[in-house]
């Protein structure tokens, strides 16, 4: 059995099935968690018998690190491996990865997580999309880019972590397995982390938006907005053909944000067609009532081969559009994303290795572990 993405729950009543105390469950949720033991024989609060136990009839498997790329500016992008959809039958496996991101800063560090293996909503501005979707990613598997990244840094992490759903996959499409994660990472006997530094980010899938504020433990929400209008944003996310942008403001305005939120949307800055001072005026209209900030995000280039017909804005276009929102009492910060020499940016990731399902690969001039370790 595999204990990676069990929760508390689940893990006292899996004891008591084997006959033991279900206060046992706790301790092996507290050990894996709280302090980052994968190793039964390391459980020292557990008796022998039930450690050789545990170790013949139960697993704790962190996904290997396939290769790892270090970033000049100390990111690190992981792709992890996985061997098979979890539901299926081992003869016949659906091999896939993910990645994950490793940012550190002064005072702090924040990873990147994926949900999906690839992603089916196909915005047309992001890498990702020419994965299509592969699979969903359990919840563990979720929790495990986490500890990965965690791990690989013990000895050098800061005080504090933040953690962004913000990699390969729409988070609301994978609902049960992401918050099922989620309350791992915001459990304080867990990994302990604060809701205020735990953010789910969506492209607009308004019934997970709306199911998502009844939660009672539940991350900060960020909306990818990315454009201006709903003839704009057809053109570069087909989700909005399904919940377009009277629905989704709706289900923001609705959204109940707790006294110390904002809701975040993130707007992604396409030189030349989103980027007009007339766009960020029309933003201010479409976010009129709503207690938000916006993330103006430069858009990051993909492989040349990939054929996106964008390009990034200019410097002038992304300070004047700052200047409009902010004139009009909207928060706005410009968010230059980190690693984009490694592919780690936002919306770069889809560079899977060989024998794994993609449409692109890494460039042969990118570090391999053997000479990037950082």
């Amino acid at each position: 059995m595999e204990l990676l993405g069990k929760s508390r729950e689940e893990l006292r009543a899996w004891m008591a099935s084997l006959g033991q105390p279900a206060y046992r469950g706790e301790q092996v949720y507290h050990a894996i968690y709280a302090e980052r033991r994968f190793d039964f024989q390391t459980i020292s609060n557990l008796p022998a018998a039930l450690r050789e136990r545990l170790a013949r009839e139960a697993t704790i498997t962190l996904p290997p690190v396939a290769r790892k790329y270090c970033s000049s500016d100390g990111s690190v992008r992981y792709l992890l491996p996985l061997e098979r959809e979890p539901a299926g039958p081992p003869a016949a496996p659906t091999p896939a990865a993910v990645e994950a991101v490793f940012m550190p800063s002064e005072g702090r560090q924040t990873i990147c997580i994926s949900t999906q293996a690839g992603c089916a909503v196909d915005c047309k501005f992001c890498l990702t999309a020419s994965l299509g979707l592969v699979r969903n990613l359990t919840a563990g598997e979720i929790v495990a880019q986490v500890l990965v990244a965690l791990e690989d840094h013990r000895g050098s992490l800061s005080p504090r972590t933040n953690v962004v759903l913000m990699g390969q996959g729409e988070p609301l499409l994978n609902y049960d397995a992401v918050m099922a994660a989620v309350r791992i990472l915001l459990d304080p006997k867990a990994l302990a982390l604060s809701p205020k530094h735990v953010t789910l980010s969506t492209s607009g899938i308004v019934p997970g938006i709306e199911r998502l504020g009844r939660e009672k433990v539940r991350p900060k929400l960020a909306v990818s907005l990315n454009a201006s209008s709903d003839a704009q944003r057809d053109e570069i996310m087909p989700i909005n053909r399904k919940y377009p942008l009277a629905a989704l403001l709706g289900a923001c305005r609705h959204y109940p944000l707790r006294p110390w939120e904002r809701l975040t949307f993130e707007y992604v800055l396409l030189g030349g067609f989103n980027d007009a001072a007339e766009d960020a005026r029309r933003v201010v209209r479409l976010l009129n009532g709503i207690r938000a900030k916006v993330n103006l995000i430069p858009w990051n280039p993909g492989l040349p081969q990939s054929g996106m017909p964008f390009r990034p804005p200019a410097a002038p276009a992304v300070e004047e559009f700052r200047r409009v929102l902010a004139e009009k009492e909207v928060p706005a910060f410009v968010r230059y994303s980190r690693g984009q020499d490694v592919y780690a940016a936002c919306g770069q990731l889809a560079v899977i290795e060989t024998g794994f399902p993609s449409a692109m690969q890494l460039p042969s001039t990118v570090a391999s572990p053997a000479s990037a370790q950082g």
